[in-house]
């Protein structure tokens, strides 16, 4: 998913989502229309370093799209504590955009809903077809074996950034490629009085995304294969408590960051208190705090050992942001030019280049700008070392239960509580008490 966001919580269950009728910015019925065809709505997800940075990014966009097909765009930024609520709320009431972000992560899930509009061969066909599209982005745009329920805009990957001042003056000449090293390497940064790793303890969806990446290391996973919650078997829980023990007993995640969840751990790192962050895409986040890029090194994300790649060295989610349209939209032909417009070669490369993510789009992604030495960490990280989190209809819920979960386990390492295999497994447990019967 994001590139900067907070918490996404789902207070707003799926269950009922399910069972609207009514959805997006069309009329009740449940069909699309043209009623409206001057005017769309735009959620867009906050992707910069605030609201104001997006609208300035996006704004100039829609007004050349405007220019072009006489289209006006109403554009809310939302932020990520409040998207998926919203979004929810919208499949349920009928009061919703017509266009929307959301994070790729969520695509099965709303899905389910009924809400989004297919894109089946012809729809694809309107924006210029499904093979103008990465494979990897299109494996996390809705449930195998379904017309995907929406459309890559963004792709991300996770990285290490470290600052190459804080590493030299610690005696460090390169990176950690291991867990192991990164906790022996925080041992000599906090010998130079600088906090070690930065974490947002309270984001739920951080949470989810690295608590993933370190069940796919221990060869687990949070789902069986035909897609039931499996939270509280060995591999998952030896996975929370791996994450959860950087703070509770490694101690290279400050205690103070059990609190973070809104990008506190980002300014954190562009400031020169942490040595090191895990982030997806963070680049333009970090230069318009004021980091020089000359400041930071990238690398891969560590593994338990070798070096990044398939199977147990998987060392990131696909992380990344998709576009979908609400289906009975008023204005259904200006949302598919929307969408066409947004995922042009000239526009992924604009946009992409403005957030520091990777163009989703093959013909943009190859473009020089997408070389850099930090978008090549991030190419080769989606294409060799990442894995989609699963495509099932729980996967939001999964993503709030587990993710408050781990939440807890940041607060109790923070208020000195033990964190134990016990504790860690009684947490999932309750977690996976919470999710839907089947």
């Amino acid at each position: 998913m994001r590139s900067i966001r907070a918490a996404a919580t789902g207070a707003v269950t799926l269950s009922l989502a399910l069972a609207a009728s009514a959805c997006g910015g069309g009329s009740s019925t449940g069909g699309g229309s043209d009623t409206s065809p001057k005017t769309l709505t735009y959620w867009a997800s906050n992707q910069g370093a605030s609201l104001e940075v997006d609208k300035q990014v996006l704004g100039p966009e829609l007004d050349k799209f405007e220019k072009q097909t006489g289209i006006k765009v109403k554009l809310e930024v939302v932020p990520w504590s409040d998207l998926l609520n919203r979004i929810l709320t919208a499949t349920t009431s009928g009061q919703g955009p017509d266009v929307l972000n959301i994070g790729n992560t969520w695509s099965a899930s709303l899905q389910a809903t009924g809400a989004l509009l297919p894109w089946d061969a012809k729809n694809f066909a309107k924006i210029g077809g499904r093979d103008r599209f990465v494979d990897s982005a299109l494996g996390s745009t809705g449930a195998q074996g379904k017309d995907p329920a929406a459309v890559p805009l963004y792709s991300m990957a996770y990285a290490l950034y470290y600052n190459k001042k804080i590493f030299a003056d610690a005696g460090l000449a390169k990176p950690p490629a291991t867990w192991d090293e990164l906790i022996a390497d925080g041992k000599k940064i906090q010998a130079e009085g600088k906090q070690v790793l930065g974490a947002e303890g309270s984001n739920v969806s951080e949470n989810i995304h690295h608590v993933f990446v370190f069940a796919k290391q221990h060869g687990a996973d949070f789902f069986t294969a035909d897609g039931k919650p499996d939270f509280a078997n060995d591999g998952a829980v030896a996975a929370v408590k791996q994450y959860v023990d950087l703070m509770a007993k490694d101690k290279v995640i400050p205690q103070g960051n059990a609190e973070y969840a809104q990008n506190q751990s980002v300014s954190d790192f562009a400031k020169g208190r942490t040595a090191m962050l895990l982030w997806q895409s963070a680049s333009a986040n970090l230069k318009s705090q004021g980091m020089s890029e000359d400041a930071y090194g990238i690398a891969p994300v560590p593994v338990q050992s070798g070096a990044p790649g398939t199977g147990t060295q998987v060392d990131s989610m696909v992380a990344g942001i998709n576009l979908a349209v609400f289906k009975n939209s008023h204005n259904l032909d200006g949302a598919t030019k929307f969408v066409k417009f947004m995922t042009s070669d000239a526009e992924q490369k604009i946009l992409n280049k403005a957030y520091s993510s990777i163009p989703p789009v093959k013909a943009a992604q190859a473009d020089p700008a997408f070389s850099t030495p930090a978008n090549a960490v991030l190419k080769n990280t989606l294409a060799t070392s990442a894995a989609a989190l699963p495509q099932v209809a729980d996967e939001s819920q999964f993503e709030t239960t587990v993710g408050t979960a781990v939440k807890e386990l940041f607060a109790d390492a923070a208020a000195g509580q033990a964190v134990t295999t016990d504790s860690v497994k009684a947490k999932l447990q309750k977690a996976q008490q919470q999710m839907p019967a089947k």
